[in-house]
C-alpha cells in the first residue's frame, strides 16, 4: 500500500517536548521521545515485558521507562534495567531511524540500513529567514493516495471551497502535467480574474489592493513517498503572473506531508510558507486559521469517499484529463513499491542460499 523505504514526517518537535508520543506510521506502532543529548529516538511502542505501550511511560536520564512495571529501555531498543530483575537475556525491540530537520521529526519505517538522511527532500523555505511558516495536523480516515489525488487536482476547489479559494475560473483553465524523474508537476494559470476571499485577504496582508484584477497560479509538485508542495499566489494583472516582481504579488507554498497511519488512515501535516512579510506573526496566525478552515472542508469528502470505495471496491472509476497529476503520482508510487518488493525478495533468496 505504501513505500516503507522512505522518510515520512512523524510529528513536530512540540509533540515530544514534555512526554513520549505514540503514533502508528505505515502500520508500525512507534514511540518518539528525546534521549540524553536531546536527540530524537524512535522505538517500537511495545514493552518486551508485558506488551504495554512504552508511550504511556516517561523519560528519565535519556532512557524510556515503561509506565506499567518500570522496565527501562535504552535508545537502541535494548533493556537497560528493571526493578528487582536481571535483564541480560531480555529481548530487544526494534529501533527506527529518526531525524529532526526543517522543523519536523522524520522517521524511516523500512530497511534501516537504507535510511540516509541526505535523501530527505530539501525545503528551502524552512531554512530561509525571508520565509514564514504556519501549519497544523489533521488525522483523516482515508487512503493516503486519495489525499494525493485531491492535492494534485485542484479543480475540486470550485466546489468544495466555494467561500474561500474556489472560483469558476479554475474549471476554465486546463491544467498541464509533466513528469521530471520522480517528481510530478501539475500547473494551472489564470489571467485577469478577481481574487477569491482567501487571496484578497493575502493581498491586503501584503499591503496590496484586493479589488483589482489579478493573475493566479497553482503549481502542484508531488515527490515520493507522499509529499505535495503547491506554489500558489496572485499578482496584480499585467505584471507577469508567477514571474511578477514581489512588490505586486502575494506568493506562498502550500505544504502537504501525507503520512500513512494504516491502509485507510493518515496523519496530514499541512501548512503554508510565504515569502512576504515573514516577520508579521499576526499575518501568519491569520493565514493558518484561514488555511485550517479550508483544509477541514476536505475532511468529510475524503472520509466519505473512502467509505464508498470500501463499500464497492470492484467499481471502476473514471479517469479524466484533470486526473493526470494523481495518475502519474500513483505510477511512481507503484514503481517504488515494486522495487521495494523485489529488493526484499532478493534478500530472502540470499539468506536462503546462505
Amino acid at each position: 500500500m505504501y513505500p516503507k523505504n522512505a522518510w515520512y514526517v512523524a510529528c513536530t518537535p512540540d509533540e515530544i517536548a514534555e512526554k513520549p508520543l505514540g503514533r502508528q506510521i505505515c502500520g508500525e506502532k512507534i514511540v518518539f521521545y528525546r534521549g540524553a543529548e536531546g536527540q530524537v529516538v524512535a522505538l517500537e511502542d511495545f514493552c518486551p515485558h508485558r506488551g504495554a505501550p512504552l508511550s504511556l511511560g516517561y523519560v528519565e536520564n535519556g532512557n524510556l521507562i515503561c509506565g506499567y512495571h518500570g522496565l527501562e529501555m535504552g535508545c537502541e531498543g535494548k533493556t537497560v534495567s528493571m526493578p528487582g530483575q536481571r535483564v541480560r537475556g531480555f529481548p530487544g525491540i526494534r529501533a527506527f531511524a529518526a531525524v529532526e530537520r526543517y522543523g519536523f521529526i522524520w522517521v524511516w519505517t523500512g530497511d534501516q540500513a537504507l535510511a540516509d538522511p541526505a535523501t530527505i527532500h530539501h525545503l528551502e523555505w524552512a531554512e530561509n529567514p525571508d520565509w514564514a511558516y504556519g501549519g497544523g495536523l489533521f488525522h483523516i480516515n482515508c487512503d493516503y493516495r486519495l489525499m494525493i489525488d485531491n492535492l494534485m487536482d485542484l479543480t475540486h476547489e470550485t466546489y468544495v471551497h466555494t467561500s474561500s479559494i474556489g472560483q469558476k475560473e479554475i474549471d476554465e483553465a486546463p491544467p498541464v502535467t509533466k513528469v521530471e524523474g520522480d517528481e510530478v508537476i501539475t500547473s494551472r494559470h489564470m489571467e485577469n480574474i478577481m481574487a477569491p476571499p482567501f487571496w484578497r485577504m493575502a493581498l491586503r496582508g501584503n499591503g496590496l489592493a484586493d479589488d483589482v484584477p489579478v493573475d493566479r497560479w497553482q503549481i502542484c509538485r508531488f515527490n515520493p513517498p507522499s509529499h505535495v508542495m503547491i506554489e500558489v499566489g496572485v499578482a496584480h494583472a499585467g505584471h507577469g503572473g508567477y514571474e511578477a516582481p514581489a512588490e505586486v504579488k502575494a506568493a506562498s507554498i502550500v505544504v502537504d506531508f501525507i503520512t500513512p497511519e494504516s491502509e485507510t488512515s493518515i496523519w496530514y501535516f499541512w501548512g503554508m510558507a510565504r515569502s512576504f512579510k515573514p516577520e508579521d506573526q499576526a499575518l501568519t496566525d491569520s493565514i493558518r486559521e484561514g488555511q485550517g478552515k479550508i483544509f477541514s472542508e476536505d475532511l468529510e469528502m475524503l472520509e466519505r469517499q473512502q467509505r464508498n470505495l470500501l463499500w464497492q471496491p470492484e467499481r471502476q472509476l473514471l479517469k479524466l484529463n484533470i486526473d493526470a497529476g494523481g495518475v502519474q503520482s500513483r505510477r511512481i508510487i507503484d514503481r517504488l513499491l515494486a522495487e521495494e518488493q523485489a529488493l526484499a525478495a532478493q534478500k530472502i533468496d540470499v539468506r536462503q542460499v546462505g
